[in-house]
């Protein structure tokens, strides 16, 4: 599967389901072109995952959305909720790695942690 542009209009659709990783990236930024490549071959190889890039450039609210100070940012959701975010080019086995951690993640873990420090927060 190709890389798929995501806008501010097409983001909520995209991120709320399943596995989705996300590239922030530019098309001025040298280390945003050599992660590309990485990008779209991970892409090709898993087809469940949804790969998309954010242009930085053509969509400031979004990347302003996530504090996206450093390009190029891969941020990886699963089921609507971030569970990964790093600025810096990754190589293959980086990614992979990456990859590998998301799918892993027990999600009822991942909800209740959220759920303790929100009602941590609210109790101070």
């Amino acid at each position: 599967m190709a890389t798929r542009e995501i806008t501010t209009d097409t983001f909520e659709d995209i991120v709320k389901d399943g596995i989705v990783l996300l590239d922030f990236w530019a098309d001025w930024c040298p280390p945003c072109r050599m992660f590309g490549p990485v990008f779209e071959k991970a892409s090709n190889v898993h087809t469940d995952i949804v790969f998309g890039k954010v242009d930085t450039e053509a969509e400031p609210p979004l990347a302003g959305a996530f504090d996206i100070s450093s390009i190029p940012t891969l941020m990886a959701f699963r089921d609507g909720i971030v569970v990964f975010s790093q600025p810096g080019a990754l190589n293959a086995q980086q990614l992979e790695r990456v990859i590998t951690a998301v799918r892993e993640l027990y999600m009822d873990d991942v909800r209740a942690q959220i759920a303790a420090r929100e009602s941590q927060d609210a109790g101070r």
